[in-house]
């Protein structure tokens, strides 16, 4: 191989332009490269701190969706709780109830009874007075008789 003044001018033309390239073309060039490898990065963590958060925010749902499913289950037992403490309330004040009528019911027949009876003593008096006059044939004093029928009735 002959090396000859075009060889040794292409070999300084090679070497210039490979500096030239090195001083201003290179730098901007891995400037640009390092600058998007940067953005590539930062928006692979972007994406990863969005993957982590969407992670957290449905375990945090999830966490929520549950203490709502309990609060809302204390909350129905709670209710079924006072709904049978007012039906046992309302038994025990029927029951009461109940037996207050049942008290004054008793208490109004006791009445009517004692009414009843007085009536009859009466009647019987009346009646006895009268017998005791057609026996007799003649009028008996009211007065006296009057005196003995209330005997005979507290007697009776």
């Amino acid at each position: 191989m002959n090396i000859n003044a075009t060889i040794i001018g292409q070999a300084i033309a090679f070497f210039f332009f490979t500096w030239f390239c090195m001083s201003y073309v290179w730098p901007p060039v891995i400037t640009a490269l390092r600058e998007r490898q940067k953005k590539i990065a930062d928006g692979l963590d972007a994406a990863d701190r969005a993957s982590r958060d969407l992670e957290l925010a449905k375990e945090k749902a999830t966490q929520t969706l549950r203490e709502g499913k309990e609060q809302a289950a204390a909350i129905i037992e709670q209710a079924n709780k006072r709904a049978n403490q007012i039906v046992d309330e309302a038994k025990e004040q029927a029951i009461i109830e109940g037996v207050r009528l049942k008290d004054a019911a008793g208490a109004e027949i006791e009445q009517e009874k004692n009414r009843a009876k007085e009536a009859l003593r009466a009647e019987v008096a009346g009646l006895a007075i009268a017998g005791a006059e057609k026996i007799l044939g003649k009028m008996v004093d009211r007065k006296a008789s009057a005196e003995l029928v209330d005997k005979l009735a507290a007697e009776l």
